[in-house]
């Protein structure tokens, strides 16, 4: 029987992992709809590439539930494979290949392949059809891998760190493709360092820490989270940081900012700061040119969440 296409692309429940002593993935849920992205995130050792490989069923989970288009991509293995592609963390082809024929092999293996010409030249590879795997730069191997990974048109795709070791001109290329999988209804599971990458990219994003769900919702969902942390004043005539005193509670401080006439607030951002700061100004003859509030980066929120020690 086949799955319903109206099922979740990737659905996880519960998921439990261990190695020994150490729990790698301790009860996390996933939902991945179909045609949409997902960037999973997480300090090093926080179970995402261990997660990653029991949903392509490389590895039995412990515990919990999941399904891959519908099915067990442990025991429905090769039907999950046939209609997933997975772009794994470095290597991907064999070292002596010519990259052309690496595409043109994994091609060959399906009856509805993309055209690996067209493939080459959107991820910049073109001019490097008779290089071997083996002498191409690690970004040049990491865009060949990509291509290997959504050649045969697949449903959903894992992406490892897609773009970890490419220039900015790669990036790019990476992400419009990435982009252009999602508008033709393919799911993306991707993994990345990048907070700028998963805020451009993801539909939602999901934060894990020691094999946990931590936090999710979309990237401006997440910086909304709590609130503001500040307030960027602009006005009409340079002014001290003294001229608020007297204004802030403890939990905040003022500091000139890095031109004249700015003041930076920092601190929990209500209804009754922005009527104190407002009404200072006026008291003092200032004229409020701008007034802004600050709300946390993407990268100030994971950090928050998993913290700042090196693991």
């Amino acid at each position: 029987m086949t799955p319903s296409t109206h099922s979740p692309a990737l659905q996880v429940e519960g998921l439990v992992k261990t190695f020994g002593t150490t729990t790698a993935v301790a009860g996390l849920d996933l939902t991945l709809e179909r045609g949409q992205v997902m960037a999973l995130l997480g300090p090093n050792g926080a179970g995402k590439t261990t997660t990653v490989e029991i949903c392509e069923g490389f590895l039995r989970p412990d515990a919990g539930n999941v399904r891959v288009l519908g099915m067990d991509p442990v025991t429905g293995r090769q039907s999950v494979r046939n209609r997933i592609g997975m772009m794994l963390q470095g290597g991907g082809a064999y070292p002596g290949v010519r990259a052309g024929e690496m595409l043109r092999l994994v091609a060959a293996y399906y009856t509805d392949p993309l055209d690996p010409d067209w493939l080459l030249d959107e991820l910049g590879l073109s001019d490097h059809v008779n290089t071997p795997y083996r002498r191409l730069s690690g970004g040049q191997q990491q865009r060949l891998s990509l291509a290997i990974a959504v050649m045969g048109r697949p449903e959903l795709v894992f992406l490892d760190e897609p773009t970890a070791g490419l220039d900015a001109q790669a990036r790019l290329a990476v992400w419009d493709l990435v982009r252009a999988l999602r508008a033709d209804g393919v799911a993306v599971l991707l993994t990345t360092h990048l907070m700028d990458e998963a805020a451009a990219l993801a539909d939602e994003v999901v934060i894990v820490d020691r094999g946990r769900q931590v936090a999710a919702g979309s990237p401006a969902e997440l910086e909304r989270d709590g609130t503001t942390e500040g307030v960027t004043l602009v006005v009409d005539t340079d002014v001290a940081p003294s001229l608020l005193d007297g204004v802030l509670g403890p939990d905040h401080t003022v500091t000139a900012g890095s031109a004249a006439g700015v003041l930076e607030v920092d601190g929990p951002v209500s209804p009754g700061l922005m009527t104190a700061l407002c009404t200072a100004l006026q008291r003092a003859g200032v004229q409020l040119t701008s007034l802004a509030t600050r709300t946390r980066s993407l990268e100030e929120v994971f950090l928050d969440l998993t913290g700042r020690d090196l693991r």
